[in-house]
């Protein structure tokens, strides 16, 4: 074959790599056109990049043609661990009278409900009173406090002599992460470390969600929220 064919050839490679931006794929086309190895090459077609049809030697067409990358696969979301499916933070449909912004919580069902617009809220999986603290009525939020002190009440410590009279805000704190105090009542809207009690009767009246879903629930409402605990 002779060589001006081939320097051609190479030199339609050389623009579209060029065009593509391969600088080095360049240089080392046209290095290449003196050599001969690729001077004795067969020539084959090629279909680069930009849809164009080039002649290239045979062990350069696997460098021009474009390279398909393989299909990238979105990871599944990780589930936190200990907390059962059905007490996954998700937007659900649900009919209510309630305004959008208010709390509705469901200590039968062991649900939190943001109401939000169009017959649809945000539900959260909650851990709630034990038998016989069990309370219902409608407050506000009236504070709202990040890795908030927890003083246990007089009641609380008379019945758990060993709890300590005070603790300061912290991860292995009952508090949690958020909390939102409700109302004038000694009860509280707030996180915890231990997601496994999610769906159970564990507290003294509070309203516990694990930490990650407090946080969400704390950055999407403020003080005066209305709050109905049934």
């Amino acid at each position: 074959m002779r060589r001006p064919l081939l320097r051609s050839a190479l030199s339609a490679a050389a623009s579209a790599a060029l065009a593509a931006g391969a600088l080095s794929a360049v240089f080392a086309i046209l290095m290449l056109a003196a050599s001969p190895a690729i001077a004795g090459q067969e020539l084959v077609r090629v279909t680069n990049a930009f849809g164009q049809t080039v002649l290239v030697p045979a062990s350069l067409a696997a460098s021009v043609a474009p390279q398909r990358a393989a299909p990238r696969r979105m990871a599944a979301a990780p589930r936190r661990e200990g907390l059962p499916p059905a007490f996954e933070r998700r937007i659900v449909p649900y009919i209510t009278q309630e305004a959008p912004g208010t709390i509705v919580v469901n200590t039968g069902t062991k649900h939190l409900y943001l109401v939000l617009e169009d017959g649809m809220a945000m539900r959260y999986g909650i851990g709630v009173a034990r038998f016989g603290f069990e309370w219902s009525g409608r407050h506000t939020i009236t504070a709202k406090r990040e890795w908030p002190d927890w003083t246990p009440p007089t009641a609380m410590l008379e019945r758990q002599p060993g709890l300590p009279t005070h603790m300061p805000g912290g991860p292995d704190n009952p508090l949690g992460a958020r909390a939102l105090y409700i109302g004038q009542t000694l009860y509280r809207i707030h996180g915890t470390s231990e997601p496994w009690t999610i769906g159970q009767n564990v507290s003294s009246g509070c309203i516990r969600l694990t930490n990650e879903d407090v946080i969400d629930l704390y950055s999407r409402v403020a003080v005066g929220t209305q709050v109905v605990v049934i």
